[in-house]
């Protein structure tokens, strides 16, 4: 009796694999979006990714692994570490507007908000697990990344900080002001005037801080 040749089946980390596994995240990222967590099903991400359930499954696990992978992919793309790397050569104004712009821009783009207004929705629903997952890979580890060049640049004598957390939470305030919130609210009427506003708030909250952190 002839046997059959067994097909050896595709590891993980394979080119056809990790395909799989993008496609899972953008559908997932897509319905999260526009349905929040507790209306996107495990069904509807396998059919918008084009897979089976069972690959879902194995890719991610469960929803909540796929919600926290979806964030943490998502900010790793838009918000690498390397926008806070620190540059001893750099006039460290020059060095806080780079992270001011690239960091206002993001968190106020029309896609990163409705990923906001996506998960309050399901904080308002009792799942605040949901919100804390979003906290800790985007503000907590930005917070972080931040606190690190900060205490870089007090090293260095280019600024004076008594307490890094704090001013590295005040830096991020300042650079948007109320623009997210008035994004968050749909309360800004031209696109353009906006953009406008919102560079010359996170320029403005630029010197602002180091009108308080310059050592004199």
């Amino acid at each position: 009796m002839s046997t059959i040749p067994q097909t050896k089946p595709q590891g993980p980390g394979r080119p056809k694999d990790m395909e799989k596994r993008a496609a899972i995240l953008e559908a997932a990222k897509a319905l999260f979006i526009r349905n929040a967590f507790a209306g996107t099903s495990m069904d509807a991400v396998a059919a918008e990714a084009g897979v089976s359930k069972l690959t879902v499954y194995s890719h991610f696990g469960d929803k909540d692994n796929l919600f926290r992978e979806v964030i943490r992919a998502r900010i790793q793309d838009i918000l690498p570490e390397d926008t806070y790397q620190y540059v001893a050569s750099e006039d460290i104004r020059v060095t806080l507007e780079r992270i001011a712009l690239h960091h206002v821009r993001l968190d106020c783009d029309v896609q990163n908000v409705g990923t906001f207004r996506a998960i309050l929705s399901d904080c308002r629903q009792g799942n605040p697990r949901y919100g804390r997952l979003l906290w800790e890979e985007g503000p907590e580890r930005g917070h972080a990344l931040m606190k690190r060049l900060l205490q870089q640049a007090v090293d260095d004598g280019k600024l004076d900080i008594a307490n890094v957390s704090r001013a590295a939470g005040q830096f991020t305030s300042l650079i948007k002001g109320e623009m997210l919130l008035r994004r968050m609210f749909g309360c800004e009427e031209c696109a353009q005037s906006y953009a406008v506003e919102l560079e010359q708030t996170a320029r403005d909250g630029v010197d602002m801080f180091l009108r308080a952190y310059l050592p004199r």
